[in-house]
């Protein structure tokens, strides 16, 4: 299908601040108009999107989709196809599957897979060091050329400050951006915040330390290197300081947060349910509170689901023996809009967390609603409740924490360079 209309929804674009009921006119993959009043054109289908809100497509700055190396938990085909069904077109991959992404060979796999799903585009990131060990440069220059937007640590921290350096302004010579974790790994050995919460579970803790000792050492090095650096995953109040004194110096300094670190706290773990053992561990109200309110002041830009599908025997047994990470695509969306409902941060600021600002931070061509753009978009139905449950998430893992919450929001139709690519409903 190549000529398209969304009718008399309403268009919500972060990029630019529009808000108005219209129509969306698309054509070979593209935005050819929109707006209360659009020009001469002839669908060939019309989607009736009245009562609705249309969206550019959330893109989801951190997803583990466990292919290559990890098919017992997920797979591209399936968490792409998850992500489509909650107005995800966009999934960015981390460069830590077996084999790495350090190689364009491992990309064209992970492209290759993507494309025979047909759901959302899968956008991997390149290792900032050859198998991520932290020794030795990976290939930029091949990576960038078979696809990678940026590079990454995938989670696993450079530990020499010179092969950091080395490796940001090699990166920097690409226009690369990259994203770092901030952590220093020999003091995060736990699995829940330091605190009286850990020591009454008896379980080890982490402490916030392990984000801001990461943070000092990696801080300097990013501003000597002169790169653009992206800082994933914060989750404490100290971290979110030094950012924001570092940003005032170096504005082009970012980060972004787990959704699930703005709702939920240690104390959610006191029955020892696993599904609350994430990295970075849940911490203090206090803490949340006040990544909430950097959220709202703008010292944080992004928000990613930090989706990591298990297997139900990796989250079974002892707390501190199981695996750490929580399944997110699948609320994503609901919870972006109960943030707003909750007054944390208002609707447009919020969608842009999930598409204009990744965007920018990656170069990609999505993220708004605008003549030209590629139309991955998302037709939503705000108000629609649904019951989490391991049977209403598509997603393979069914390890979120959120089971049990009721949530609004759904995504009806969802298009991915202007092809439907998820339904949930009859045209209306």
């Amino acid at each position: 299908m190549s000529r398209l209309l969304i009718s008399q929804g309403r268009i919500l674009d972060p990029a630019s601040g529009y808000d108005e009921i219209g129509d969306v006119a698309i054509a070979d993959g593209r935005i050819v108009d929109l707006g209360s009043s659009i020009g001469d054109f002839s669908p060939e289908r019309t989607i009736d999107a009245k009562g609705l809100w249309v969206i550019p497509g959330l893109i989801d700055l951190s997803a583990r989709l466990r292919e290559p190396g990890a098919t017992r938990k997920a797979d591209i085909a399936s968490e792409a196809r998850a992500a489509a069904a909650a107005g995800i077109t966009t999934l960015v991959m981390p460069p830590d599957t077996q084999p790495v992404i350090d190689m364009a060979s491992v990309v064209d796999l992970i492209q290759h897979r993507a494309e025979g799903a047909n759901a959302a585009r899968v956008v991997p990131l390149g290792a900032l060091t050859q198998g991520l060990l932290g020794e030795h440069l990976a290939g930029a220059a091949a990576l960038a050329a078979a696809g990678c937007p940026a590079l990454s640590d995938g989670g696993q921290p450079v530990q020499d400050t010179l092969v950091l350096r080395r490796a940001l302004e090699y990166a920097k010579t690409f226009g690369l951006p990259c994203l770092l974790t901030p952590l220093d790994t020999h003091l995060a050995q736990g699995c829940l915040n330091e605190g009286a919460t850990a020591t009454r579970l008896g379980l080890p803790g982490v402490p916030v330390a392990a984000e801001t000792a990461g943070l000092g050492r990696q801080l300097p090095v990013a501003e000597v290197s002169g790169a653009r650096v992206h800082f994933g995953r914060l989750s404490s109040e100290a971290g979110v300081r030094l950012l924001d004194q570092a940003k005032q110096h170096h504005p082009e300094l970012s980060a972004d947060v787990a959704i699930h670190q703005l709702f939920l706290t240690e104390q959610d773990a006191v029955g020892y349910d696993t599904r609350f053992h994430v990295q970075p561990p849940l911490r203090s109200i206090f803490d949340r509170q006040a990544l909430r309110q950097a959220l709202k002041a703008g010292t944080i830009g992004i928000i990613c689901s930090d989706h990591q599908p298990h297997e139900p025997d990796a989250k079974e047994g002892p707390f501190a023996n199981t695996a750490a990470g929580a399944s997110g695509l699948d609320t994503l969306l609901s919870l972006i809009l109960r943030l707003v409902e909750e007054e944390v941060i208002d609707l447009l600021p919020a969608l842009a967390t999930v598409t204009s600002k990744p965007a920018e931070l990656l170069g990609l061509e999505s993220g708004r609603l605008a003549a030209g753009a590629v139309a991955d978009i998302a037709v939503i139905d705000p108000h629609q409740p649904w019951w989490c449950t391991p049977k209403a998430l598509k997603s393979r893992g069914k390890n979120s924490p959120f089971l049990g919450w009721e949530l609004n929001g759904r995504a009806l139709w969802t298009f991915v360079g202007g092809r439907p690519v998820h339904t949930a409903s009859a045209d209306r």
